[in-house]
């Protein structure tokens, strides 16, 4: 793909009852990139992702993507009521994608084991998992992740960011996801947007962290979003169990 933007949104504003929660938004993603979106509770994260998929019309302003773009989506949360037996290998055939296609991309995001499991009965890990496999079937160009990380453990989010950066870099996609913790994505993104109904800041997350708009917003945590740097000998598995880094050529690795 060439180096124009995959997708840009120019001056887009959106009011709900008359208050205003998109004002003067441009954004673009480009080719190979990942960005990410921060914000507060309220901020309009997910009013923008619903912009960004053509899933809402903004009252003014522009949407314009690249001719042919393939876009793979992974909601914030999907619930799945108990009463519906509705297995992994079910949900993901409604797709349209062939079995051996499902089971790959099972396999590529660590979670193939779950294949024939009740949805309901997945961690959150899996199940978040099996969400970014479901966006990756249709091999996208640009992958638009709504808090991948939801209802997940510090160590899972930190191997969940590390897969989306792995993914990004095997498929050549680029990668738009919201996030509420900049300290754990510092290292798994190229740009950082600071959102607040407008565009506070933007730019490096090293210098997103330090700027004057993305203090005031967040405060006295901007001390504690610091690069995360803690080295250890071991890795947490998608279920919760203890991986020591010698062991992760084992079948259970």
């Amino acid at each position: 793909m060439s180096e124009e933007s995959l997708i840009r949104l120019n001056d887009v504003h959106i009011a709900f009852r008359e208050r205003e929660v998109l004002t003067g938004i441009s954004l673009d993603v480009r080719p190979g990139e990942i960005v990410t979106l921060i914000g507060p509770n309220g901020a309009g994260k997910t009013t923008l992702v619903r912009v960004v998929l053509g899933l809402q019309i903004p009252d003014s302003g522009d949407r314009t993507m690249k001719s042919g773009l393939r876009i793979g989506y992974m909601p914030q949360k999907l619930h799945v009521d108990e009463s519906m037996p509705l297995s992994v290998k079910r949900f993901l055939s409604l797709t349209g994608q062939p079995e051996q296609q499902i089971m790959s991309a099972l396999e590529r995001t660590g979670v193939a084991h779950v294949m024939q499991s009740p949805v309901h009965t997945l961690s959150g890990g899996e199940l978040q998992r099996t969400l970014l496999a479901r966006a990756l079937l249709h091999r996208p160009h640009l992958l638009v992740l709504d808090e991948p990380v939801q209802g997940v453990d510090v160590n899972g989010q930190k191997e969940l960011y590390h897969l989306i950066t792995e993914l990004r870099n095997e498929q050549g996609c680029s990668v738009l996801m919201v996030s509420h913790d900049l300290h754990l994505v510092m290292a798994s993104t190229d740009r950082v947007v600071c959102l607040n109904q407008h565009v506070c800041c933007s730019g490096h997350p090293h210098q997103v962290r330090q700027h004057p708009a993305y203090l005031k917003l967040f405060g006295g945590e901007s001390e504690e979003l610091a690069v995360y740097t803690h080295h250890h000998d071991h890795e947490h598995g998608v279920d919760g169990h203890v991986i020591h880094k010698h062991d992760k050529g084992s079948p259970h690795a």
